[in-house]
């Protein structure tokens, strides 16, 4: 794939990102790169190869969730905290 200044646009676009006129050249560049070595996959022979896998083999274990409520735990995490009131993080109101 050719990586050019119109691609380059794109991507910034994309991205939402600006890139410094001096330094478009360079990125072109490295971003080529980049795509050059992603290439190399194509080259893989995964005909024998199941379409996905999982580092987990036998399937995740599970436990039984059940909530615990320790006051002193509570009471440690809270003392760190700017601010805190019947237990909870006080925290601005972002949504109106």
């Amino acid at each position: 794939m050719k990586i050019d200044d119109t691609l380059l646009t794109k991507l910034e676009k994309l991205s939402a990102l600006e890139i410094e006129e001096s330094k478009r050249a360079s990125m072109i560049s490295e971003i080529g790169k980049i795509v050059d070595f992603v290439e190399n996959l194509n080259e893989l022979d995964l005909d024998n190869e199941e379409a996905s896998f999982s580092t987990i083999e036998g399937g995740t274990p599970f436990r039984e969730d059940t909530p615990e409520n320790n006051p002193e735990i509570i009471e440690s995490i809270l003392a760190h905290a700017p601010k805190a009131k019947g237990g909870f993080f006080v925290v601005p109101k972002i949504i109106d």
